[in-house]
């Protein structure tokens, strides 16, 4: 962009900042990812496994959601990357994944609760 110019100038010189903004793929990868914010159910069940490694069952009941349910947010948050998984024997297990990306989200969402409930 750094040999177009804007039809209207602003006096903004925003120009200069073009030159720098990511890949219209990369918005679609951040756009994948906060997808994820769209159910508060999937935020609880990733914020779980960003403090533990759980199986389905178990995850079914601290969420008070059928198995299905929770394996369709799992399905959800493991297409993003946000969330791994391992098999032992017949059970596989499912925590937060060792990336920046989940990082974030994990510190982002406790940040945004701590917010918007002082009380806790």
């Amino acid at each position: 962009m750094a040999d177009n110019i804007l039809p209207h100038d602003h006096g903004q010189s925003i120009e200069h900042e073009l030159e720098h903004m990511p890949r219209t793929e990369d918005f679609h990868v951040v756009s994948d990812i906060f997808k994820q914010l769209c159910d508060s159910s999937r935020i609880r069940i990733f914020w779980i496994l960003c403090h533990c490694e759980e199986c389905v069952i178990n995850l079914s009941s601290m969420v008070q959601m059928s198995s299905p349910a929770v394996s369709h947010h799992l399905r959800q948050l493991k297409s993003s990357g946000l969330i791994v998984s391992r098999r032992d024997g017949k059970e596989v297990y499912y925590k937060a994944s060792d990336n920046a990306q989940a990082q974030l989200l994990h510190v982002m969402i406790e940040k945004l609760v701590e917010i918007s409930c002082p009380s806790l």
